[in-house]
């Protein structure tokens, strides 16, 4: 995150998770409504969470909510930089491999048992477990052992995550990355109550038995629902956390949401694209930087995708300022390569504006690319294409808006399909779609993150695509301790998946929102997660 942006913030992921809400209206619990004079904050967090167990719930719906009920060794500050938290301070090695974390001594889990230095090596190797199948596994391959272990070619002994006592922990990389220190504040490197976890492997799924080690305490979780977070009475730095509790609606209509809001029933809501002109212009939006991609996935296992002109020609025949400007109304910029702004390489400059638009909207060459992609295939007419998408009113739009985008300029007529959010990632993620809308936000602060994502069987390379050529970029990049010579390897990567086109972005995220004006001190991280500990609310 050194090298991110000056300023950062995250979707709250709020706007994350309005990209990604569906079409719930459940509100939050009745009985909080009356806060009593205690600070009692409302959110909206879209859906249910994917998981609450760190290593599983590895998306949105997930992130921010198990942010503030769980810590890691490290915690992104108000700076957007990585402080001390669950670990007091760590020493490095003289080569920048070893890393030795010492944990507080009043570290302690909400059921009042001590954090311990096993508690992370018990988490972090279930990380990288293959029976855990976790889709951020890939995120522990720069510990040394780790890739091995979760391909199965090593085991859980080779991998260099060792508790030297109670409150002190030794990690040891493969090489020496600028941006490991801001990796383990995700989510997905939180700890795990050892004790707990072996004696309920479900201890996760409901508010009874989930245990935690954040600044708030899981007090109810309705499934579907709402969740209910009380403050916590044993985490390390309770006296900075002001909330009393934070209520959490599952709506996924952001019409809903925003009259939930004007009748005070949410603190924060997303901007319905419908009344964006307007409140825009009455600058009752708050706009903030995000690190991330709203994209369009083609599985090349899948005609007519399996021909490289096709898929450009379906990119180039989308017009992405269209979608930004009448679609999405959230003063978003189209994206033509899937980095997004915000990545200073070691001479100072942005890494896209470094690389550049890597393609543009022409219908023309569109049109041109389709007609000898379809030769080439020996057809005369394409074969079925459906464009399938997670249920949100916005994602809705964005894709009615493609679908006559490419009757117009390819005349070609695709089909739509929509479901919900938890059934459609891991359909997603097994490559079972043909077409289908992706989305991306950054684990951590480096472009590494946006890119390690296609390499050859990664989770999110849901396009099914391989190649020898970029899989070896990538791979110099991630052992590469050299910052100039590893951006070169990424600018190298980028242009080649742009040029192959499995994928093809349509716009770069940002964090647009209304937040009452009782609410202070959110932190929303570009790169990171929704940071109640510093908010307050005035009654």
């Amino acid at each position: 995150m050194k090298k991110l942006f000056s300023k950062v913030c995250l979707l709250g992921m709020t706007v994350l998770l309005v990209l990604a809400f569906s079409g719930c209206t459940a509100k939050p619990d009745s009985s909080s409504k009356k806060s009593d004079g205690k600070q009692v904050l409302k959110l909206n967090n879209g859906s249910e969470p994917t998981s609450f167990n760190p290593p599983i719930g590895f998306d949105a719906y997930s992130w921010n909510a198990l942010n503030n009920l769980m810590e890691g060794l490290t915690r992104l500050g108000k700076d957007n930089s990585p402080h001390p938290a669950a670990a007091s301070k760590w020493d490095v090695s003289p080569d920048g491999k070893t890393y030795t974390f010492h944990i507080r001594e009043n570290a302690k889990w909400d059921n009042g048992d001590d954090l311990t230095a096993g508690d992370f090596e018990y988490a972090w190797k279930q990380l990288l477990n293959p029976k855990t199948a976790s889709p951020a596994a890939f995120l522990g391959y720069l510990i040394k052992g780790g890739e091995a272990y979760n391909l199965n070619k090593g085991s859980a002994d080779d991998v260099q995550v060792k508790a030297e006592d109670d409150k002190t922990l030794k990690v040891t990389l493969n090489a020496p990355q600028s941006y490991f220190l801001n990796m383990i504040s995700n989510p997905a490197f939180f700890p795990v109550n050892k004790k707990v976890a072996e004696k309920d492997s479900k201890w996760y799924a409901n508010a009874k038995t989930f245990v935690g080690n954040g600044p708030f305490k899981l007090a109810s979780w309705k499934h579907d629902a709402n969740m209910v977070f009380k403050k916590s009475s044993t985490y390390w730095d309770k006296k900075t956390v002001k909330l009393d509790e934070v209520d959490w609606a599952m709506v996924n209509d952001t019409n809903t949401e925003y009259q939930m809001y004007k009748t005070g029933e949410l603190d924060v809501a997303s901007v319905p694209p419908d009344l964006s002109d307007q409140l825009f212009k009455e600058g009752k939006v708050k706009v903030g930087q995000q690190a991330g991609t709203y994209f369009f996935s083609m599985n090349v296992k899948m005609k007519p995708f399996d021909n490289a002109k096709i898929r450009r020609a379906f990119a180039l025949a989308v017009d992405n300022k269209k979608i930004v400007n009448y679609v999405v109304k959230q003063k978003n910029d189209p994206a033509y390569g899937f980095v997004s702004p915000g990545f200073k390489d070691p001479s100072g400059e942005d890494f896209r504006a470094h690389n550049g638009n890597l393609y543009k909207y022409d219908p023309k060459a569109a049109k041109k690319l389709l007609a000898e992609g379809m030769k080439e295939e020996g057809i005369t007419k394409l074969p079925p294409v459906t464009l399938t998408y997670n249920t949100t009113d916005i994602n809705k739009s964005i894709a009615e808006t493609v679908q006559e985008m490419y009757k117009q300029n390819l005349g070609v007529s695709i089909k739509l399909a929509n479901m919900e959010w938890n059934v459609y990632g891991v359909d997603q993620k097994r490559g079972k779609f043909q077409f289908s809308r992706g989305s991306f936000l950054a684990d951590y602060g480096d472009p590494i993150n946006f890119l390690e994502n296609f390499i050859t069987g990664m989770p999110m390379n849901s396009m099914q695509w391989s190649n020898k050529e970029y899989d070896r970029l990538l791979k110099e990049a991630k052992n590469e301790k050299d910052d100039t010579k590893r951006y070169a390897l990424m600018y190298q990567a980028e242009k080649l998946l742009m040029k192959e086109m499995p994928l093809f972005p349509v716009y770069f995220y940002n964090q647009s929102e209304l937040q009452s004006s009782k609410v202070k001190g959110i932190v929303r991280h570009p790169v990171g997660y929704m940071e109640l500990k510093w908010a307050t609310k005035s009654n």
